[in-house]
């Protein structure tokens, strides 16, 4: 469960810092992204910045619960902007906040214990 909880967190980590990385460095194709949902092209910096951030939290374990929760909301903003765009990738961001949770979840026994899932 722990394995799996680290190659699932890990992967979530891993994709999560490269979006951060290529909006923090402003690659063309993020900022042309960021401008498709309403933001100002400016602000793919600053957003690349939170979500790496965010994700720091995340994969440090003493901060791993903040981290999530700070991607959530993260996450929840970008699910809010596509949809507001009619953007058919809209449960994507859905799916990595599940991810992230999960990977939490099979790694952190003190979350297994507030919410304990039984067969």
């Amino acid at each position: 469960m722990l394995v799996c909880g680290h190659v699932l967190s890990t992967f979530v980590a891993l994709f999560l810092f490269f979006d951060g990385g290529a909006r923090l460095v402003r690659f063309a194709p993020y900022v042309e992204g960021t401008v498709k949902f309403g933001y100002a092209d400016h602000l793919a910096s600053w957003i690349g910045l939170v979500l790496i951030l965010s994700t720091l939290l995340y994969v440090i374990p003493r901060t791993a619960v903040l981290g999530a929760l700070l991607l959530t909301g993260y996450l929840g903003g970008a699910t809010a902007s596509q949809l507001r765009a009619d953007d058919p990738w809209f449960l994507f961001p859905v799916a990595f906040g599940v991810l992230a949770w999960g990977g939490l979840y099979l790694r952190d026994a003190r979350l297994r214990a507030l919410i304990p899932l039984r067969h």
